[in-house]
């Protein structure tokens, strides 16, 4: 048996596809467009490139991207201060602070600062307390849970009364699936690195995300036949083969897990194109917000 591949570029490209018409649409009727601000703090060559992807997304959609950058010692004060500003600007509905921040810097308190109908990565923690709680909804979902959840109904797996496993429990990633998971009736483990026995848990699991950071860590032989495998980890390995001398893999052993899975995401092309998909579709929600707050 080898896995249905669950291909996150094509889902995505419908999820922006839908978000381009609905901005089209707002332009033609209410002459306006949606305003994302990135805010870029220090020369980090990862958070610069997701920066510079989500600036051309919002380019590709018809959505006016405004870029900040500041120098990686600056203070807490400055950045709280540009973060209040964009909460001030009427042309701008979303904000996102590009994380990991300097280690310097009280990102709590950054992310506090943020206008809660700005708040698109998700992440303030009214969002987060929201989404923790049965029966409340927050404004915005954080963009890579949301994307796993659409990846997941997308390739038809019944959540309801399913066995879930998530291997880590970042902010981030971790933590935010299993309150969407447990949101649509899963039964939900967290597993992490002072799990003792992982394999034992996956064997277990209908349904597995993978969120560890570690290179094809989680192998064909551990998970349960016919389950599937959301991987979110993005690893870069030595490839003397290619021209650039690494290539990505994620945190599940692909070549090994597809022939076991009912259903699996590849890296790269999986999760990742998900992310930037759904952090366009929450920018449009800011926008359809705003707007019908001022037609009040």
């Amino acid at each position: 048996m080898t896995a249905q591949i669950i291909d996150g570029k094509q889902i995505a490209n419908k999820v922006r596809d839908e978000v381009g018409q609905a901005i089209a649409r707002m332009k033609e009727e209410h002459d306006t467009i949606p305003g994302l601000a990135t805010v870029l703090v220090g020369e980090d060559p990862a958070s610069a490139t997701y920066v510079r992807s989500k600036q051309k997304m919002c380019q590709t959609l018809g959505i006016r991207s405004i870029g900040h950058t500041l120098p990686a010692d600056a203070s807490q004060a400055e950045v709280e201060t540009l973060v209040s500003q964009l909460n001030a600007d009427p042309l701008v509905n979303a904000i996102l602070v590009q994380l990991p921040l300097p280690g310097h810097l009280d990102e709590e308190a950054v992310l506090n600062s943020i206008d809660l109908e700005k708040d698109v990565d998700g992440f303030h923690p009214v969002n987060i307390g929201r989404l923790a709680m049965k029966g409340r909804d927050p404004l915005f979902i954080p963009c890579t849970p949301a994307g796993c959840m659409v990846l997941l109904e997308e390739a038809g797996v019944d959540l309801n009364g399913a066995e879930a496993v998530i291997v880590g429990r970042s902010n981030i990633v971790g933590l935010p699936m299993a309150m969407l998971l447990q949101k649509a009736n899963a039964t939900v483990t967290i597993c992490h690195s002072r799990t003792r026995d992982l394999k034992a848990h996956l064997r277990r699991a209908d349904v597995v995300v993978a969120a560890i950071g570690r290179p094809r860590m989680i192998t064909g032989d551990m998970l349960k036949p016919g389950a599937a495998v959301i991987d979110v980890g993005i690893n870069r390995i030595d490839d003397g083969s290619r021209e650039r001398g690494y290539r990505l893999v994620g945190d599940v052993d692909f070549d090994s897990a597809k022939e076991v899975a009912g259903a699996i995401t590849p890296v790269p092309g999986g999760v990742g194109p998900m992310t930037i998909a759904m952090l366009m579709k929450n920018t449009l929600r800011a926008a359809e917000m705003a707007l019908a707050k001022s037609d009040h």
